[in-house]
């Protein structure tokens, strides 16, 4: 009975339901080519091409790939938290938000410095793949626990070229090979309008 007083709430007189209609399609319209346009699914995968789509990235990629990491480890693999399924998903999202902030407003910083939360997520990833390599006593010092009065540390504190080396900046690799975008516009309205593509 409530759902259908809302229902009937929320129908627009008669004579506003065309305009209504239109502008809703509109608005949805938009929607659908803001995520077409920034390559939204792309995010929903482990594919680290997906990370090249906002260009500060290309070194980090770049140096990835062509690291010991890049034959084993997505960038997700270490960048997300992946003690469930819930959290991973939850991280991707409110890390996914904030990127897009960011790049939209074009706010990225020459040098990109991981997030605390994001540090925490490398942290236990690194454990979690090397945790038959490291000695017990690492792994307790690494993990924050204080061991002959030192203090807790990551692992890139010792092992900080890996896995993108000395990276600092866009310039840093100025020439990274790295994947190519493709046209944000449809093929099909490419031929229609005689739109010829960049090489």
């Amino acid at each position: 009975m409530r759902i259908t007083k809302l229902l009937k709430a929320l129908i627009p007189p008669p004579q506003w339901r065309f305009l209504v209609i239109i502008l809703v399609g509109i608005g949805v319209g938009l929607l659908l080519l803001t995520l077409h346009l920034a390559r939204a699914t792309s995010y929903l995968s482990d594919n680290p091409a997906a990370c090249v789509n906002c260009h500060v990235m290309a070194p980090y990629y770049a140096t990835w790939e062509r690291g010991s990491h890049g034959r084993v480890a997505t960038c997700n693999d270490c960048h997300i938290p992946h003690d469930n399924i819930v959290n991973t998903y939850l991280f991707k999202a409110m890390d996914g938000m904030r990127h897009s902030y960011v790049f939209t407003f074009r706010l990225e910083p020459q040098v990109i410095r991981i997030k605390q939360a994001g540090k925490d997520a490398v942290q236990q990833n690194c454990i979690r793949c090397h945790q038959n390599v490291i000695h017990p006593i690492s792994l307790r010092a690494i993990s924050g626990q204080i061991i002959q009065g030192e203090g807790d540390g990551y692992c890139w504190d010792c092992h900080r070229e890996t896995p993108h080396g000395r990276v600092n900046s866009l310039t840093s690799a100025p020439y990274a090979r790295v994947p190519k975008l493709s046209s944000p516009i449809p093929s099909w309205m490419e031929e229609t309008l005689g739109i010829k593509k960049l090489k």
